[in-house]
């Protein structure tokens, strides 16, 4: 037996590893043109919708200048400018991922169709994609993204981004087309903006901001290759988990400076970067300084509440699409920019007031404290604020009782509570129905207590009797006359005043005269109108209660309230924004007759300690309220600039008497009184206010 010798051996296994390679070109050029050929006859039209973007609300600084409250995203993405874009980014994305992108007409088909033999052998997705056709896979992935139904979002995804022949095929089309239609510089602008950069960072704009703290103009020539390797594999290269083992800190990100490297290497190649600034750029450290962004209403602080329901309207809003499906899309696409009707000085003064009076929590009471204002005549609210923390997250809630996500001043309905009952803060709509139905202040009505008050006319359900079951006392019994005049009984807030009153009106029409300055219950079934609701047992929203009274102190006109003055779009085109809407409540007269009773309240009677501790003051109308047992406390006011509502609540349970309960700042039954005028002080300070009509003197003497 005779061996060859090695040198023989090796040259036999070279011709044949190059016969193998000479067939495989052979095999890919034939493949190519087959491919050239089926490309040319495939759809090439892509329809290229908005990208998803990040949306942001703000208040509106004493200045004039927009104040970030909050963004929203699903994706964190500010689209930008070409011009917007350091050349660095723009050169090492062509140079690392498709080198001839200025020169093809949207597909390396050489590089594709390795890819595709690749992915046929391998059955995954190999590289080799230019970069029209990595961007026509973004927009695709971007469709689904947009997509409300979870099971279509994920079917339109795995069809998006299948390892398939079929669909690289699709994909140069598509590419191909796009070029037609588009310029080089376009596309690679439209590139940068869309692709993903790890977790939900997308778009180099706000890679910049999230791994270097700066803008995609500003980047170095090392952070944008480091950005640039993360579009290759961002799981893998991403900068935000510095204790991985392969690529994190300890090791210098050393997967992710193996990428960047490489592209810089391609830089230098192609004559993009200097040798200096290359050799400066490989030897520059990787350092990260990761900036999050703020997402969600819990990075509002302390107007984390107004947010809320600022986000509760624009999904309503059919500015945003005729129906919720549509809306909640164009929500999640974001891109808006929300200007709010918060005022941040009062806003402040409530947050600080809430801070220093109410606790967030207290033993065996679950305590609230809600503070809402509105200004008169635009319904735009002002401020709002609570004693607990905001959040949505249940794991964070059941850290503590000082978080909750439910808004104590809204309707359950737009993600607040069923209300409170309001005590005699209601009374002022039985005096509203007192004068339209043509009596004075100064008239008598009969308000001894008496265990059984006949019967109530009801023009709605029958005439109503009550026996011995409906027996309401006052509070103290020097208020216990057998006659007080509609004027005296507002001042002191004597319930068998009232009920005196009620007895000679329409309870049907007392209930009318509430809805027409807007009120109802918070829960969203009908107001009751027995003859116990004229002491405030309905449960209410207190923006509900801030609504009203603004319209009692506007001339009877009330204004629905509304929380954005501004949208606009993502092409920075305005969108209209919802409309507060005016009505006439009652006549100027009843309103200005209503207001003269409510001005004695605060000079004179139950609201004396707010009027008194309220400087600078200017005409102001309110009225207190109190419920049984002491459980819920309130003060309600207003001047003709702005409304302002002040509570403390019991959320659930039995609660606790205010009068015998104490907080660090005092009685809590008249915490109420050290925070309304902490409030209205700023706000007569900043809007002023003038004297309120005088009424007819028939309604006065």
């Amino acid at each position: 037996m005779t061996t060859s010798p090695p040198s023989r051996k090796k040259d036999r296994r070279h011709r044949r590893r190059s016969i193998v390679l000479i067939a495989m070109g052979v095999v890919v050029a034939v493949i190519a043109t087959v491919v050239t050929v089926i490309v040319v006859n495939l759809p090439d039209d892509l329809e290229i919708g908005r990208l998803s973007q990040k949306s942001n609300l703000y208040a509106t600084t004493s200045a004039g200048t927009p104040y970030l409250l909050a963004s929203f995203y699903d994706q964190n993405r500010v689209e930008v400018a070409f011009d917007a874009i350091s050349p660095f980014v723009k050169d090492a994305a062509t140079s690392g991922e498709d080198p001839g992108f200025y020169d093809h007409g949207g597909v390396d088909i050489w590089g594709t169709v390795t890819g595709i033999v690749a992915t046929v052998f391998t059955g995954t997705t190999r590289g080799g994609s230019s970069i029209t056709q990595q961007y026509v896979k973004n927009v695709l992935v971007q469709k689904c993204e947009a997509l409300t139904d979870e099971t279509e979002r994920a079917d339109c995804y795995n069809t998006a981004t299948e390892a398939s022949p079929d669909r690289k095929l699709k994909e140069m089309s598509l590419a191909i087309g796009l070029e037609k239609k588009y310029s080089k510089d376009e596309i690679l602008r439209q590139y940068l903006n869309i692709t993903g950069f790890g977790g939900s960072v997308y778009g180099i704009e706000a890679a910049a901001s999230y791994y270097f703290n700066t803008t995609a103009a500003n980047l170095t020539l090392p952070q944008a290759a480091s950005l640039v390797a993360i579009v290759n594999n961002p799981v893998k290269f991403q900068l935000d988990k510095p204790d991985s083992v392969t690529n994190g800190a300890a090791n210098g990100y050393a997967d992710n400076k193996d990428r960047r490297d490489y592209i810089l290497d391609a830089m230098l190649e192609h004559g993009k970067v200097s040798q200096a600034d290359h050799d400066a750029a490989i030897n520059a450290p990787i350092e990260p300084t990761i900036t999050e962004p703020s997402t969600g209403c819990q990075t509002a602080g302390g107007s984390a509440y107004f947010c809320d329901l600022v986000m509760q309207t624009l999904r309503k809003d059919p500015a945003f699409g005729p129906d919720a499906e549509t809306r909640l899309a164009n929500v999640r696409l974001g891109g808006y920019n929300v200007y709010t009707t918060l005022d941040l000085d009062l806003q402040s003064a409530a947050e600080t007031t809430m801070k220093a009076n109410v606790p967030a929590t207290y033993p065996g009471w679950d305590v609230g404290g809600v503070i809402t204002s509105v200004e008169v005549g635009t319904g735009r609210v002002l401020d709002m604020a609570q004693n607990k923390d905001y959040s949505q997250d249940p794991a964070v809630q059941a850290t503590g009782d000082n978080y909750s996500g439910i808004n104590y001043n809204t309707d359950l309905g737009q993600g607040g509570s069923n209300g409170f009952q309001t005590g005699s803060t209601y009374k002022v709509f039985t005096l509203a129905e007192w004068l339209n139905e043509g009596h004075s202040l100064s008239e008598s009505v009969s308000s001894r207590p008496r265990s059984n008050w006949g019967t109530f006319e009801d023009s709605c359900n029958g005439s109503q009797s009550y026996g011995t079951a409906f027996n309401p006392k006052n509070d103290t019994s020097s208020e216990n006359g057998s006659y007080s005049s509609a004027l005296q009984s507002t001042i002191q807030s004597i319930n068998t005043g009232f009920i005196g009153m009620a007895k000679e009106l329409d309870l049907c029409g007392i209930r009318k005269t509430a809805e027409a300055f807007g009120v109802h219950r918070a829960d969203g079934n009908a107001l009751e109108q027995g003859a116990a609701s004229v002491l405030g047992t309905n449960e209410i929203a207190p923006l509900t209660m801030a609504a009203a009274y603004a319209g009692i102190a506007n001339d009877g006109v009330t204004c629905t309230p509304i929380l954005i003055d501004r949208i606009t779009g993502p092409d920075g085109a305005e969108i209209p924004a919802p409309t507060s809407s005016c009505t006439q409540s009652v006549s100027t007269d009843v309103a200005a007759g209503m207001s003269y009773a409510m001005q004695r309240v605060m000079t004179s009677g139950t609201a004396a300690a707010s009027y008194r501790a309220t400087t600078p003051r200017v005409p102001m109308i309110g009225k207190t309220g109190t419920t049984d047992d002491n459980k819920d406390t309130w003060m309600s006011g207003a001047s003709t600039k702005v409304a302002t509502v002040v509570g403390v609540v019991n959320v659930s349970g039995d609660g606790q008497d205010q009068r015998t309960t104490y907080f660090d700042s005092g009685q809590a039954a008249t915490a109420r009184h050290r925070m309304w005028p902490d409030v209205m002080s700023v706000a007569n300070e900043k809007y002023g206010g003038d004297s309120f009509t005088v009424p007819p003197r028939s309604m006065t003497r």
